[in-house]
Order: structure tokens, then C-alpha cells, then sequence
């Protein structure tokens, strides 16, 4: 398999668009940003509702983690699937199945009455996401295949989906004022219901016209594999990384992976070339894209709890305080694309993961009174930095690709952001657990506190809260405010090492960058000719 389309090719970055007539591309991309927000403002919309779900449905930490990770396994699980059965039977009615999916199980997730429940409709919401994510860029692609026109509207997608991610405790905190827990869930429906209508009026369907066989072997192999993979990071914490539950975990999951790489090697028509993980454009962007939300993912755990719990503000405050994250995220993201055009995709890409490195150690000085414009500080490094990662990265993953490969393509970009994100929180969430509960046993050693009380304190730093508000209604203030102290001491020592983990992991990324991905693409004279002809209209 080609890294790039040939000229000839009648899906070739200089053919035009497939848009039919008075169908402004651009109206286009607004519509699929569209999907991409609400399914991603969900994934952290629920963070700020993580202390309401202890008190409302009795969820553990464990349970909680679920909330987050069920939706994503089923997620992660079922995106290259999903992405490939797009490119083969048309994106456009796979989008609009995911669609209708996620509009209908986020009305059941809203009713659920226990935390067994909520975990079950997470799961099947993630069905849903997993058809809408990969359909969204694929069609973008095939809409703009003008490469630097492409560039620009990838810019605008991974802003959508950079907002998105930084909003969602904002909306979570604004719902959760006036109404009950279930509207998080229910303000997807009336979104989802109008992205139905413009998508079926508006967006062009597109699919693979190469490809005549379904790979339904390929296809569960990857569901498998990945769905194992994710399973095996999310539960390392609970069975301990070197328990043998773990050990044949990811032995599992690799010898799935192995037998898929086998198998599609062998198609003639396979679900995934995996010949193009050899193209270093292709899988140093899908790196850099993991490294990063691998940091962001694992901090927003974090830093929602810290909001509420150490700093006492209500769930409203604590997503209105994430707001200039997104603004920095929302800037840095559609300049992103000239810049790298400019200075080349390692450098912009390196640069961004640096930032949030920066910005990440810089949070391991955060106490419990620091001033709030101090944090704002941070999060222009880590919000402006991954504004400069996802969009040079994710056109560098769909750029290696012809445009009839866009689905698979996508997939890959949505798996490498969901396998960090979920790498981010697992191991992040485990350590700053492992940190937390220790630090608290040390702190409140030989205090009145009973045996059991401080068990209960130990699962969340949120159940602390609740011991500590107990103390002090049953043995008077005082007592309640020394666990409320060590409680906030040992949440901001396990917050603080997991911020050096993801400061570690971006710079790490921010390394691979630069090792592993090229400058530019190679580009032929007559595309880059067509780029700068299209230039003013970008």
C-alpha cells in the first residue's frame, strides 16, 4: 500500500471535492463538528459529575473509574471496525446509525438507578461513539482533498474535539447546578436530534470502492484485541501490574494483536494494511497523539476532584475554572495548521507535547490556597500545547492515507487518542490512588479516628470528605477539619506524582517527535503547485 494517492488517482488530493452543488464544504465540516463535540464534551462531562455519582448512587472508586472507562472500552474497542465497516457500506449512514445510538442509550443512562447500571449505559453509549467518531474524519477527508485546505479543516475538527474535551465539566458544572445528574446525559438528545437532520440533508455520503470483500475475521480480531488491551490497562490497578490476571491479560491481548497483523498481512482485501505502521509519518503522529491525551486524560481525573474536594467549589465553579483551557486549546488549535505548514509538523508537534510537559510539572506546585491565576498560567501551557499536537498529528495520520482509506484511518487516530486516554487514567488514577491512600493511613496514624472511618476515607478522596464531614458533626469542628487536612495533603502528594507522570510522558512524546516524525510529507511539484493556487482560500 501507497503512503499517498497517485495524481491519477479519481480520489487524488488534486481531484475536487465530492460535494454536491450548493453544498458549501465548509458548512459541512460545521455539521460533523457538530457530532464530534457532543460525543466528546461526554466523555468529560462526567468528571465533574464523579463526587455526585458517590453521594447519589454510592459509586466506589472503582465504580467511578468504570463510569469513565466503560464508555471508553466499548469505545476503543469497536472504533477500527466501525471506521472500516464506514469505508466499505458508506460513512455517511454508519454516522447517522451511531447517531441514533448514542441519542437513545444516553436517554437510558439518565435513568439508571445504581452505579451497575450507569456503568452497563455508559458501555452502550460507547457503541454509538465508536460509529460516529472515525465516520466524521473520514468524510472531512473526503470533502477536502486539497491538502492544505485539508489541513485547515482538520485544524478545525481537533479544535471541536479540543474544546470539547475542556467544556464538558463546564456544561457537567452548569447541569448539575439546576438540575439532576441524569441532564448530563439528557443535553445529548436534543443535539444529536438536530446533527441528524443537517447530516442527512447535507453531508455526502462517501465509502471505498476498492475494497468488494467484508474482512469479518480481520474485523473481530480487532475488536478482540483491543477491547482485551484496554481491558487489561483499566483493571491493572484493581489485580496489580505483575498479578497473573494482568500477565495473561496483556499476553492475551498480544497474541491477538499478533494473530490480526497475521491475518491482514494475508488479505487481499484487509480491514487494516498494517503495512503502513512502517511509514514514519503515519505512526509517529499516532504516538504523539497518544502521549498526549494519555497526560490530559489522567490529569482531568484529577484535577475535577481537586476543584471540588480541596478547593470546596460547587460542581459549577469547578467546570467554569476549566474554561481557559479550552480558550487556549480553541486558539492554539486553527493556527496550528499554518504554523506547521510554515515550520513543519515535527517541530509544531514537538513543541506542543514540551508545553504541556511544562505545564503539567508546573502543577506539582499547586497547594490548596493557591491563587487561581496561578493555574490559569498552567493551563495556557497544557491547553496551547495540545492545541499544536492533535491537529498537525491527526492530518499527518490521514495525510499518509488515500482518501478511500479515510475510515481505517480515522479509526487508528480515534484508537491512539482512546488507548492514552485510558492509559492516562488507569495508571495515573492507580499511582495517585496508591500515593493518596498511604500518605492518609501516614498522616492520621494514631488520631481518634477508627479503624474503620479511615478504610472508608482511603477508596476516594472524595469518600475523605465525607468522613471528615461526619467527624466533625459526631466528635466537633476541629476534629473534622484534621481529617479534612489530611485529606487534602495526601490528595495534593498523589496529585502532584502523577502530574511528574504525565510531565515525563509528553516529553517523552515531545522527544519521539522529534526523532521519528518527518519535517513534511513528500509532496510532489504539481501538489504543492495546487496548494498554493487554493492558498487564498484558506
Amino acid at each position: 500500500m501507497s503512503s499517498s494517492p497517485s495524481p491519477s488517482s479519481p480520489l487524488s488530493p488534486l481531484s475536487p471535492a465530492p460535494v454536491a452543488a450548493g453544498r458549501s464544504p465548509w458548512l459541512i465540516l460545521a455539521v460533523l463538528c457538530t457530532s464530534v463535540f457532543i460525543i466528546v464534551v461526554d466523555g468529560t462531562i462526567v468528571n465533574v459529575a464523579l463526587p455526585t455519582f458517590v453521594r447519589e448512587l454510592g459509586a466506589t472508586t472503582s465504580q467511578l473509574q468504570w463510569i469513565v472507562d466503560a464508555y471508553v472500552l466499548v469505545f476503543a474497542g469497536l472504533l477500527m471496525a466501525a471506521g472500516s465497516i464506514g469505508d466499505r457500506f458508506g460513512r455517511k449512514g454508519v454516522l447517522q446509525i451511531g447517531l441514533a445510538v448514542f441519542a437513545l442509550t444516553s436517554v437510558f443512562a439518565s435513568m439508571a438507578d445504581s452505579a451497575g447500571s450507569l456503568i452497563a449505559w455508559r458501555a452502550a453509549m460507547g457503541v454509538g461513539g465508536a460509529l460516529i467518531f472515525p465516520a466524521t474524519l473520514a468524510l472531512l477527508v473526503n470533502v477536502f482533498t486539497v491538502p492544505r485546505q485539508r489541513a485547515v479543516a482538520i485544524s478545525v475538527w481537533a479544535a471541536t474535539s479540543g474544546l470539547a474535551v475542556a467544556l464538558g465539566p463546564v456544561s457537567g458544572g452548569l447541569l448539575l447546578k439546576y438540575f439532576s445528574w441524569g441532564s448530563v446525559f439528557l443535553v445529548n438528545v436534543p443535539i444529536i436530534a438536530i446533527a441528524m437532520v443537517l447530516v442527512g440533508r447535507m453531508v455526502p455520503t462517501s465509502r471505498d470502492t476498492t475494497v468488494r470483500r467484508f474482512d469479518p475475521l480481520g474485523t473481530l480480531l480487532s475488536i478482540m484485541s483491543i477491547s482485551v488491551l484496554v481491558w487489561a490497562v483499566i483493571e491493572g490497578p484493581s489485580h496489580g501490574w505483575l498479578s497473573a490476571t494482568s500477565a495473561v491479560a496483556f499476553g492475551l491481548a498480544a497474541t491477538l494483536l499478533a494473530a490480526f497483523v497475521w491475518w491482514e498481512r494475508r488479505r487481499e482485501h484487509p480491514m487494516l494494511d498494517v503495512r503502513v505502521f512502517s511509514n514514519l509519518r503515519f505512526t509517529a503522529g499516532s504516538l504523539s497523539v497518544a502521549f498526549a491525551f494519555f497526560a490530559l486524560f489522567g490529569f482531568i481525573f484529577n484535577v475535577t476532584q481537586y476543584f471540588q474536594v480541596v478547593r470546596g467549589y460547587g460542581t459549577l465553579e469547578a467546570g467554569v475554572r476549566t474554561v481557559p483551557f479550552a480558550l487556549f486549546t480553541g486558539f492554539a488549535a486553527p493556527i496550528s495548521a499554518k504554523l506547521a505548514y510554515r515550520f513543519g509538523t515535527k517541530s509544531v508537534v514537538a513543541a506542543g507535547l514540551a508545553s504541556m510537559s511544562i505545564g503539567f510539572a508546573w502543577t506539582t506546585t499547586l497547594q490548596a490556597g493557591s491563587s487561581y491565576w496561578l493555574i490559569v498560567g498552567q493551563m495556557m501551557f497544557m491547553g496551547g500545547g495540545l492545541g499544536l499536537v492533535n491537529a498537525p498529528a491527526t492530518e499527518a495520520i490521514m495525510g499518509s492515507l488515500p482518501p478511500e482509506k479515510a475510515g481505517v484511518g480515522s479509526a487508528v487516530n480515534d484508537t491512539a487518542r482512546e488507548l492514552g486516554g485510558t492509559l492516562g487514567v488507569a495508571i495515573v488514577g492507580s499511582l495517585f490512588a496508591s500515593v493518596y491512600a498511604s500518605r492518609l493511613g501516614e498522616l492520621l496514624a494514631g488520631s481518634a479516628l477508627p479503624p474503620s472511618a479511615l478504610a472508608i476515607a482511603q477508596e476516594s478522596v472524595g469518600a475523605g470528605a465525607e468522613v471528615a464531614r461526619r467527624t466533625g458533626l459526631e466528635a466537633g469542628p476541629e476534629a473534622g477539619r484534621l481529617v479534612q487536612g489530611a485529606v487534602n495533603t495526601a490528595f495534593l502528594d498523589g496529585f502532584h506524582f502523577g502530574s511528574w507522570v504525565s510531565a515525563g510522558i509528553t516529553l517523552a512524546g515531545a522527544a519521539m517527535a522529534i526523532r521519528w516524525l518527518p519535517s513534511r510529507a513528500a509532496a510532489s511539484s504539481s501538489v504543492a503547485a495546487q496548494e498554493d493556487r487554493t492558498d487564498a482560500l484558506v
